[in-house]
């Protein structure tokens, strides 16, 4: 936890969840980079009880998942909802990133909800007048070794217990770790048999065929880069082109950012799964990048299972972030929460590493964060800023199925583009002169909060 004796304030709020480790952390990096306001003469005090009345959800539900796997046996796997949010607008969208697929759930919900989507949504829609607030569901479901029809009627199931607290006006779930196009597909059926209508704004990640959007797959990780390229720009007076950049994880963002630096000239000196890393010393290839798509996204395999068929070196139980001689100008975590620890933080500023953008949602640990903030060279954006580009398309897409339209690839494109300038230049605002991008990215969503909560005499 770091510096979390600093705030006495939230001392009931460790109290009340101390086995929620990664939640507590979300709450102390917002009240770090927000420290200022609690002291304002002013408003100090209004700060301190709306930043209080954000930790709590405004509901949470609890429900059981019965499913039959291939050979007829009954399962039961544990579902849960988090509400999190519906004062960011007055029409309250609750928007709910869907991690059905992870084993330890519970503190991802708390880990990754409190305080990181309350402040990107906000960022994201302060532009583009999206009404979205905050969610996040998930079960305990683990896919590994389960067939695809097993996926399906545990999808199934998981959408009847679901579907009675989810609309287009109040939660629209969304897809995240170990839920893509095919299980937002399996669950939009469901939901369509037992709702009778077709609800194109009830889910957001569809396919194009039944009202989904374009690039809602790549949106998250070519907005990371996008998000990067307008910092490197900016401060650096550089560009990505030539850089060499470390990206991990192997799932959609880390596909797409990958995907996107190629595209912008830089290269990409890795990609990773839970088992090790691949290291393309010479940059990926658009070979190697497609071999990575279809072991993944098609044959659903261990980036070890490429063997001689690409480019790339694999290293079995190592990251990017724990190889000493693996060298970039860039890092890019698009993995999983608390990849980066204090001892990979160290690694990358030996390294002379010169930003990180992350591209998942809390993939540097507390201490990994000081480490990088100790050293204000490097240009760090956290992930409710970097990934926002996800959300922010998930926004469009339930505007594109109220308008009863489909925009084109490249209309999109160039609102993703614009969001992310939008919102980088809103950090910049925030920051002023002598602040970070990490603090302006969290004062900026923080304030605009706060002062809903207050006009709305929730927070007084």
């Amino acid at each position: 936890m770091g510096d979390s004796p600093k705030f006495d304030f939230l001392d009931d709020l460790r109290a009340k969840y101390p086995h929620q480790p990664v939640f507590l952390q979300a709450v102390e990096e917002m009240a770090l980079a927000i420290e200022p306001l609690f002291h304002d003469t002013v408003n100090g005090d209004f700060y301190k009880r709306a930043f209080l009345y954000m930790t709590e959800p405004e509901r949470m539900i609890s429900f059981h998942v019965p499913w039959t796997d291939d050979e007829g046996n009954l399962k039961v796997n544990r579902g849960w909802r988090v509400e999190f949010s519906r004062y960011v607008d007055v029409v309250f969208y609750l928007r709910q990133y869907t991690t059905v697929f992870i084993m330890d759930s519970r503190p991802l919900i708390f880990g990754e909800l409190h305080f990181l989507y309350i402040v990107h949504w906000d960022l994201t829609k302060a532009d583009y007048g999206l009404p979205l607030g905050g969610g996040k569901g998930g079960s305990d479901f683990d896919p590994k070794g389960k067939s695809d029809s097993e996926i399906r009627r545990f999808c199934e199931s998981f959408m009847t217990q679901l579907c009675r607290y989810i609309d287009a006006s109040t939660d629209v779930p969304a897809g995240d770790i170990g839920v893509g196009g095919r299980e937002i597909g399996f669950m939009y059926g469901q939901y369509k048999r037992l709702a009778n209508k077709h609800g194109t704004g009830v889910l957001t990640g569809k396919s194009f065929l039944f009202g989904g959007i374009h690039l809602r797959p790549e949106a998250t990780g070519y907005g990371a880069v996008y998000m990067a390229q307008h910092a490197i720009e900016d401060k650096l007076k550089e560009s990505l082109e030539g850089k060499r950049c470390a990206v991990s994880g192997s799932g959609n963002v880390a596909q797409y950012a990958s995907q996107m630096l190629m595209t912008l000239g830089a290269k990409v000196v890795s990609v990773s799964d839970s088992n090790g890393v691949l290291v393309f010393e010479d940059g990926m290839s658009l070979d190697d990048w497609n071999a990575v798509i279809d072991a993944k996204q098609v044959k659903r395999a261990r980036l070890s299972s490429l063997g001689n068929n690409i480019s790339g070196k694999y290293i079995a139980g190592q990251s990017p972030w724990t190889l000493p001689d693996l060298k970039f100008d860039f890092a890019f975590p698009c993995a999983t929460q608390n990849e980066i620890d204090k001892d990979g933080a160290s690694l990358l500023l030996e390294k002379g590493v010169m930003g990180v953008f992350e591209g998942a949602n809390l993939p540097t640990s507390a201490e990994g964060q000081q480490v990088l903030r100790s050293n204000p060279r490097v240009l760090y954006i956290p992930g409710k800023a970097a990934n926002a580009g996800g959300v922010g398309t998930s926004g469009l897409e339930m505007s594109q199925n109220a308008s009863r339209t489909q925009w084109k690839k490249e209309k999109v494109d160039a609102m993703l583009k614009e969001m992310m300038a939008d919102i980088y230049k809103q950090m910049v605002d925030a920051a002023g002169k002598e602040g970070t991008l990490e603090e302006g990215c969290n004062r900026a969503g923080f304030l605009k909060v706060a002062h809903a909560l207050k006009e709305l005499g929730w927070v007084y």
